[in-house]
């Protein structure tokens, strides 16, 4: 049996052309930084741009490591990990129980969470600051993961994924007597699991990238983020660019290793996610 082979069109041509351009234009401020982290300050500050560090040098990574930058990478580590697994536990309970559980006020609560998605957080941050003043939570890690962990945004998308599984199957588990903490995690979660990784990777972006709310809620050297360090740095030593590029660098390193871990899942989320209705 023949293959039939596809025809290259004048606009699979434009298209990959468009895509390469836009690669690019994403790839390379990332590239700037990590090459900018290995030039020392003569090379950052010249007139004539090196697109490919000269002479490297491990300088700006020693003085990096002078100051806190493993503590305030450890917490910045601890705290996305921390809202990310979380989020992921309560987001999966949540939009399994508003998916396929039925309750009086169902339709209402679901379309509270809808409605928190289109609030800035700028609006919620001063009752934020006063409850974990409260709850005594404020210049400490747990003011920055709570927050997090009631994402309207994750309970809807976990809803959405949790509309696909079969009523049926729910029925049939129910007969054969297993119980709601078993349903859950031996079937639900399963099918589930591509939603999941999608909302990990976002999650996990979205509170290591939060540097305002961090702002707010942390002041104490002991618990700085990497984001509140680079940004002390700054300050301090608003033209030293070659010790900021490595702490930016360093600071990137932990985005990449997430999503190459749950880049498959994270695929399939989308991909599923955007078929359904």
């Amino acid at each position: 049996m023949e293959t039939q082979v596809k025809k290259t069109t004048a606009y699979d041509v434009v298209a990959l052309i468009v895509l390469i351009v836009l690669a690019f234009l994403f790839i390379f401020p990332l590239y700037w930084i990590v090459t900018g982290s290995f030039k020392d300050a003569i090379a950052i500050n010249s007139a004539t741009p090196e697109w490919f560090p000269s002479e490297p040098t491990m300088d700006n990574f020693v003085r990096l490591f002078d100051k806190p930058a493993l503590r305030w990478l450890a917490n910045t580590v601890i705290m996305a990990v921390a809202a990310m697994v979380l989020t992921c536990i309560t987001a999966a309970m949540a939009g399994y129980v508003l998916a396929k559980k039925r309750f009086f006020g169902q339709k209402i609560l679901f379309s509270l969470f809808v409605c928190a998605m289109a609030l800035p957080k700028q609006v919620i941050l001063i009752p934020l600051l006063k409850e974990m003043s409260f709850l005594g939570l404020h210049d400490s890690l747990w003011a920055v993961i709570l927050p997090t962990v009631g994402w309207p945004f994750g309970v809807f998308l976990m809803k959405q994924f949790s509309e696909g599984i079969p009523t049926e199957l729910l029925e049939a588990v129910r007969i054969d007597g297993a119980g709601e903490i078993k349903t859950f995690t031996q079937i639900v979660l399963p099918i589930i699991k591509p939603g999941i990784g999608a909302l990990a990777i976002f999650t996990f972006i979205n509170s290591w990238n939060d540097y305002f709310l961090q702002l707010i809620m942390l002041n104490s050297q002991e618990v700085l983020t990497i984001s509140l360090g680079i940004a002390k740095l700054q300050t301090e030593m608003s033209n030293d660019f070659g010790l900021i590029m490595a702490g930016a660098a360093l600071g990137s390193v932990p985005i990449i290793v997430i999503f190459l871990m749950f880049q498959k899942y994270f695929t399939q989320g989308i991909t599923m996610g955007a078929v359904k209705g």
